[in-house]
């Protein structure tokens, strides 16, 4: 309570328009629906990428990187992949399922950590099943909209939770690069976010028929960097990106990183009304509201209860 009472103004401003940010990036990519979704996914990467080498570019001149051993290089390599199916599944469930369903199935990942703790030789207390118990009892129930005639599918719903998966092996990589190799968070991060875009542009050319000389800038592997998608390109590189995952880290130093886990699980509550806003078009079931909310208090459940006694990175 006290670190809350502490933390200045300006840093509570800063973590209300990353989580903002963040939650922005649904509906611009589901607008982008003329571009196929890996190659979607794809751009964002690269984007992104290019937002952060010049950090990559300063670490690498200050540290000393050859203490990176083979094996680090390896898990770099696995983590982008990881990165690139969360993405890749994300951005293509934001095309056969509800804003407000992939939003929330993506998110669930805190639940799914619950499922690999004895892997990691975590006990799983009480309090993660009863979280885990809610949010799959709210994503049952969420379920349930899927053949009344609406937008909502199966096929949609379960490639965003497979982006919720994807990502606790992103997540897991991180963790154990950044803490346990102390690897500076740019030599971590430009890699495998780059690596990520490419294993999107490989997917894209074998699934969607994308091509680096594609006269169409829609299956163009470098599409974005023309002046009809520049401008969507950086808002995603520098809105999600940079304002909102950069705006998180930064915010750690003065909030906790359980208040800041939780603010980032209104995902999908903001989503939906950013969604609302920029295409004033707002159609949500009851189920959806019933079990989004059990799903959005299981996450947080866990959230809590992992999160006790221990003050680390939250999920981005």
């Amino acid at each position: 309570m006290a670190r809350l009472l502490d933390a200045p103004t300006g840093a509570w401003a800063l973590l209300a328009i990353a989580v903002i940010a963040v939650s922005s990036g649904g509906i611009v990519l589901q607008e982008m629906g003329q571009v196929p979704p890996f190659l979607r996914a794809s751009w964002r990467m690269q984007g992104t990428s290019l937002v952060l080498l010049p950090g990559f570019i300063y670490q690498a001149y200050k540290a000393n990187l050859s203490q990176i051993d083979r094996n680090d290089y390896l898990l770099i390599l696995v983590s982008s992949l990881f990165l690139a199916t969360h993405f890749g599944s994300w951005v293509w469930s934001l095309d056969n399922t509800s804003l407000v369903h992939s939003l929330l199935f993506v998110n669930t990942h805190p639940l799914v950590v619950v499922a690999l703790m004895p892997v990691m030789g975590k006990v799983v207390s009480r309090s993660h099943l009863a979280g885990v118990a809610v949010g799959f009892t709210g994503a049952a129930i969420a379920l349930l909209e899927v053949g009344d005639g609406g937008e909502v599918s199966l096929a949609g719903d379960a490639a965003a939770f497979l982006g919720a998966v994807s990502v606790v092996g992103y997540l897991l990589a991180g963790r154990y690069l950044r803490s346990e190799r102390g690897m500076p968070i740019f030599i971590y991060a430009f890699p495998v976010t780059l690596g990520a875009g490419i294993w999107l542009s490989v997917f894209s050319v074998v699934s969607e028929g994308s091509s680096l000389s594609s006269v169409y800038l829609e299956d163009s592997i470098f599409g974005w960097t023309d002046g009809v998608w520049l401008a969507w390109g950086a808002f995603l590189s520098l809105g999600p990106g940079l304002c909102g995952h950069t705006g998180i880290n930064t915010v750690l130093r003065w909030i906790s990183p359980i208040v800041v886990s939780i603010a980032l699980l209104m995902e999908p509550v903001l989503g939906a009304i950013i969604g609302w806003i920029w295409t004033g078009e707002a159609v949500i079931w009851p189920l959806t509201v019933i079990g989004g909310t059990l799903m959005i208090t299981g996450a947080i459940i866990v959230t809590l209860q992992e999160r006790a006694g221990a003050e680390q990175e939250p999920f981005p």
